[in-house]
């Protein structure tokens, strides 16, 4: 996998169940993985500037250090402040690179690491082995990843546009490197000559070293080398070009940057200290406010706006905020379709699912078949539920009602249908969870279940509001017991990636000297701020989907590998979910919910009532929630499989309507706003659900019974954290459960009873 941001929400924030379109955030500009080598597969990693620091001052750049809402939130105890006080064996990344820097730093490395190219296609074939050119190799991927990738991160998060047009141009040339390298067929036939002597020579390698060893050779294969020089050529132009067309639909989509405007009346029912975070200013002979299509601002209105037209003006402008996209993905779309011709896969979906665990686009269409004739009877039953309430609402307050169920009334409703059949105020909810203790309450968690320490560090970050750490195992006594950093950005601002996602900045890794890299991790998300009347307030669909990015730093920072490439959450694309999605059960138990929630006002935790409540309310409408995750696959999976173009427009609200049985109406381009198949997600989205069966299969088995149990806790980290990519993920499953994954635990989440052809 070529490592990306993981967790995502490009499609919509998730209310209560797994996370299916928050994560593999992917859309944090990802790979066009077809275009990368395997220096440059590690994208989106930052690293220390390289440059010391009187010449950076040079540049009279601005830098911060942590000043982070959340900081001071931990105290230390007295054995937390000893392990304060150890010096971790690894300096913090500097965050001080000027636009100037970032592209200088990233020609440098990429000349660097073509002369390396240069010198093992010299080789004589005979000089060929596991250490001149496989280990060579890996060993340049980690030098080049440290020098010119740190900088592709700063599109996502900084404030100066020039430094994230640099960033964002850095990646351009990073690709276009990607390319030329993936297609060296003289870098390519140095690595079969070492294969051959390998096997010649009897050299017993370990099973991590055989796998990148087969992995590097599959790179090979799958970019096209054994193509003749005429068609290989037109592949490597497809493959640039593609990559830079992703490369645009990303950036697009992090820098949208729309409104939706509406007068205090339009927005009755919308939360007061909602309303107050949006900007109000005078239009004509009237007050305005200016709803952003930011989570924390427009998906309050969507549950909350009482008027049905001020919703619909709502989900209409969202869904049609990256119109712009909408020729891009065509021509993205088309470059895939020549590029899997040219290597010989019928369609682009074969030639991404060929290393899944799922291996081929048949058994994609299967799973997601199977699966959506089990929930559409559920979800039609959801859906006349719903439309029952809109109905009497819609008659109550002498509304027209056409008979018809509209995407914009699927979250209001949703809503209230909770509201009355289990009496659970979603705001009420909120009270219990302000970030201040939410946060630290998670980590804590996560810090006895894994058996490590976080200590906060107040270096340099990219903004001030950014939370540092340094993660330690409990018991540290010295620099051995040192693990990685971890970086939160957790609160919305102008210009920042709009979503959350986790972004495996460093990789774990031995180095040439024997010693270890450490990794690091960074959580971007946006929660929602404080406003005047009240601290910053998570809802519980929020706390879920912090549970469910930490479990992703955690994979990032636990993995412990020889080699980078294996490191984390380099797994499988349709496994990469499934140790997040299963850590959301989590935020279902009891003990867990009274442990991280305290009333902002009366300090006390969460009620058995209230909890009860928030335990059943998981899977109400699951049929309607679940057909709109099926749908999202079912159109990836279909642009990626047709052999001709399409009206995508046309095709994205017809298979919507058709799948999750709720009608659009005039809502435009939404496909501009998939950003996951343009992020390293293409081919993919149906992991989100398939890897559910794993996560079910593993939360079941093994933590069900005490889910805080450190013991079970150390037997994950062992088992699945630990190995990362180094060996296929299935066998790191049987290996956890003791035997072969099944689907029994995700059918009975859902229907509540056993047998199924998933």
């Amino acid at each position: 996998m070529k490592p990306r941001a993981v967790c995502t929400v490009a499609v919509s924030a998730l209310r209560r169940r797994p996370m299916l379109g928050i994560a593999v955030g992917v859309g944090a500009l990802a790979a066009c993985r077809l275009s990368m080598p395997g220096a440059a597969m590690r994208l989106l990693q930052v690293t220390p500037s390289l440059l010391p620091a009187p010449s950076r001052a040079l540049h009279g750049l601005s830098h911060y250090r942590s000043q982070s809402t959340l900081s001071g939130l931990f105290s230390l105890s007295t054995a937390d402040s000893a392990m304060a006080s150890l010096n971790p064996p690894q300096a913090a990344p500097k965050w001080t690179h000027t636009p100037e820097e970032v592209l200088k730093l990233t020609k440098d490395a990429i000349a660097e690491y073509r002369a390396l190219e240069d010198r093992v296609a010299a080789l004589k074939p005979e000089e060929c082995n596991f250490d001149s050119v496989f280990l060579a190799l890996a060993h340049g991927e980690n030098k080049f990843n440290a020098v010119a990738e740190p900088l592709s991160f700063y599109q996502n998060v900084s404030t100066s546009k020039e430094l994230r047009d640099a960033s964002n141009e850095a990646e351009v040339i990073v690709r276009d490197f990607g390319v030329e390298s993936s297609m060296r067929i003289d870098v390519f036939r140095a690595k079969q000559a070492a294969e051959k002597n390998i096997k010649a020579s009897g050299k017993k390698l370990s099973a991590e070293e055989q796998r990148l060893v087969d992995k590097m050779i599959l790179d090979g294969t799958r970019a096209g080398l054994a193509l003749p020089d005429a068609e290989r050529e037109k592949l490597t132009q497809l493959k640039k070009e593609l990559s830079q067309t992703c490369l645009e639909f990303s950036k697009n989509f992090n820098e949208e940057n729309g409104v939706v405007s509406f007068t205090l009346e339009e927005l009755k029912g919308v939360p007061a200290d909602v309303i107050s975070g949006y900007t109000k200013r005078t239009e004509g002979d009237k007050e305005v406010y200016d709803v952003t299509f930011k989570t924390p601002d427009v998906f309050p209105l969507f549950k909350f706006a009482e008027n049905p037209e001020t919703r619909r003006k709502a989900y209409e402008g969202f869904e049609n905020r990256l119109a712009i996209n909408a020729p891009i993905m065509s021509k993205f779309l088309d470059l895939r379709r020549q590029i899997a011709k040219l290597l010989g896969y019928p369609t682009w979906a074969d030639y991404i699912t060929e290393v899944k665990m799922v291996k081929s686009a048949k058994n994609v269409k299967e799973f997601l078949t199977d699966l959506e004739q089990k929930l559409r009877p559920v979800g039609l039953k959801d859906r006349e539920t719903l439309l029952a309430l809109k109905k009497r609402e819609h008659d109550e307050k002498g509304l027209p009602f056409d008979g018809e169920f509209y995407l914009w009334d699927y979250r209001y409703y949703d809503r209230k249908f909770i509201e009355e059949s289990l009496n659970l105020d979603d705001q009420l909810v909120k009270e219990y969870f302000p970030v201040s203790v939410v946060v630290p309450a998670i980590l804590e968690i996560y810090q006895n279940l894994l058996g490590v320490k976080f200590v906060e560090i107040k270096g340099e970050t990219w903004h001030p509001e950014v939370q540092q750490f340094a993660v330690w195992e409990k018991d540290a006594k010295d620099e051995s017991g040192f693990v990685g950093y971890c970086y939160l950005d957790l609160f919305p601002r102008a210009s920042k990636y709009s979503h959350a996602a986790v972004w495996p900045l460093l990789p774990g890794y031995d180095k040439e000297d024997g010693s270890r890299s450490y990794p690091l991790t960074a959580m971007v998300a946006n929660l929602a701020k404080p406003t005047p009347q009240k601290p910053a307030l998570m809802r519980h669909d929020d706390v879920v989907t912090f549970f469910h990015e930490m479990g992703h730093v955690f994979h990032g920072l636990l993995s412990k590998t020889k080699f980078a490439r294996f490191h984390g959450t380099s797994v499988a694309g349709d496994f990469v979910e499934a140790p997040s999605q299963m850590l959301e059960n989590w935020c279902f138990e009891p003990k867990v919910l009274e442990r991280m929630s305290s009333h902002y006002e009366t300090k006390k935790p969460l009620d058995a009532e209230l909890i009860d409540k928030i335990i059943k309310s998981r899977y109400v409408n699951v049929g309607l929630f679940y057909l709109r995750q099926l749908f999202f696959a079912n159109f990836d999976l279909k642009v990626h499989t047709d052999q001709e173009p399409a009206d995508y427009t046309k095709l994205w609200n017809e298979m919507r309507e058709n799948i999750s049985l709720v009608k659009g109406g005039n809502l435009g381009a939404g496909q501009g706003s998939f950003n996951h198949i343009a992020g390293g997600y293409d081919a993919g989205y149906y992991g989100y659900t398939y890897s559910l069966v794993f996560a079910a299969d593993m939360y079941a088995t093994v933590f069900k019974q005490d889910p805080l149990d450190p013991a079970r806790g150390r037997r994950y980290r062992e088992k699945i954290l630990l190995p990362g990519g180094s060996r296929d993920e299935i066998d790191s499953l049987k290996d956890f459960l003791g035997r072969e994954p099944n689907s029994e635990a995700f059918i009975q989440e859902l229907f509540g009873q056993s047998a199924s052809n998933l």
